[in-house]
């Protein structure tokens, strides 16, 4: 079994994407681990829209690569449409953040993801499902690496976000 965290976000009807992301998944995998959502700006081309992100962990047999091709369908129920261009709306996005202990290029996949270190739509969710986990490259645990995050975190902030009647996050 390998401790798994992924990264997902939406920009179009980001609530009802959410919620049947977290559905699907936990059809999957139990015992899921779900961090705050996270309004925030897109990377780099505000004309996208804001997204809504989190973070989900859980332990799971299945191989890197059949992990990889699952998300892949997921993300296709959702219509998801890659390589549109900028611009283009983003039903759902998954990335496999973390898998188990693995580093560099595994099954096509850079682990862990090199977001972590500098976005904080993907550090700050992180934190919370893994905060005593540690950066295979720095060594440092994932809530030292968002205490000490130097980015700029004006553009990220907590949302009001229930999913079967469980509160995942409140706006401050």
């Amino acid at each position: 079994m390998a401790w798994v965290t992924l990264g997902i976000g939406s920009n179009t009807d980001p609530v009802d994407n959410l919620h049947s992301c977290l559905d699907a998944l936990l059809l999957q995998f139990r015992d899921m681990k779900l961090s705050s959502v996270f309004e925030s700006a897109a990377a780099g081309n505000a004309s996208t829209g804001t997204y809504l992100n989190m973070a989900v962990g859980f332990e799971t047999d299945l191989k890197l690569d059949e992990l990889a091709a699952f998300l892949k369908k997921l993300e296709a129920k959702h219509s998801r449409v890659r390589d549109a261009g900028n611009g283009h709306k983003v039903t759902l996005d998954i990335d496999i953040l973390t898998y188990g202990k693995l580093s560099g290029n595994q099954a096509g996949i850079t682990l862990p993801r090199q977001e972590i270190l500098n976005t904080p739509y993907v550090l700050w969710p992180l934190s919370q499902v893994a905060a005593q986990q540690r950066h295979p490259e720095s060594s440092e645990t994932y809530a030292t690496l968002w205490k000490n995050f130097t980015g700029d975190r004006s553009s990220i902030h907590p949302v009001d976000f229930e999913w079967h009647g469980r509160k995942l996050s409140s706006a401050r």
